[in-house]
């Protein structure tokens, strides 16, 4: 598995880059120290994991990771930081980032890494206690101005409760190739960018 570090700190890189070395199915491909490095490097390497801290100088991660995405949808990026600001969690989500881990949870890195690799989405467990609150800021959405109808609505709160399109297909009894078809338009319509946003953006609008 390739892997790209950017961070601001040389000894947390140099760091890191040790620490992944010695995991003999992780191979770091390049390190960078700013929002610029992540983007000029991640087209060079195209690595598996992007593992990048958010505050830095010239570019922020998330400035960063939103730039990379719209090119790479893709793309799977993890932040690693000191900082658990509820907004930076809530842009971090929103941008469409597969993790975001504190560095004091070193044991985590590892096991963050390879599940991000599987397709898997990974927060810590601080950023875990957090989501609730943050979830649940909105006051609702109207989903039918943005033309969701009540199957797409059944579809995208069975996603929300973390089925695969097998389950849903058997809950709602459609083939897995309709629910495919069904998941694209909703996707389009609310203008998220894959499985993980959507269930966020029902947990954040979902009405009270």
């Amino acid at each position: 598995m390739n892997v790209l570090i950017v961070d601001d700190d040389p000894i947390v890189s140099l760091s890191l880059k040790t620490i992944l070395e010695t995991n003999g199915d992780i191979h770091v491909v390049g390190v960078g120290s700013s929002g610029k490095d992540a983007i000029k490097l991640y087209e060079l390497y195209r690595p598996d994991v992007l593992l990048m801290d958010i505050r830095m100088d010239d570019m922020t991660g998330l400035e960063a990771a939103n730039r990379i995405l719209k090119t790479d949808k893709s793309a799977k990026i993890l932040f690693l930081t000191t900082f658990s600001d509820d907004e930076y969690i809530i842009q971090a989500l929103t941008i469409g980032a597969k993790g975001y881990i504190l560095k004091q949870d070193f044991d985590s890195i590892v096991p963050a890494i390879k599940a991000i690799e599987k397709g898997q989405s990974v927060f810590g467990g601080e950023i875990i206690s957090k989501l609730p609150a943050i979830l649940s800021t909105s006051s609702g959405f109207n989903y039918k101005d943005a033309h969701i109808s009540d199957k797409e609505l059944e579809i995208i709160a069975l996603v929300a409760d973390g089925l695969n399109n097998k389950e849903i297909s058997e809950k709602v009894f459609l083939s897995e190739g309709t629910i495919r078809n069904y998941l694209s338009n909703i996707l389009e319509k609310l203008k998220v960018r894959d499985r993980t946003q959507l269930a966020i953006f029902y947990l954040r609008n979902r009405q009270k």
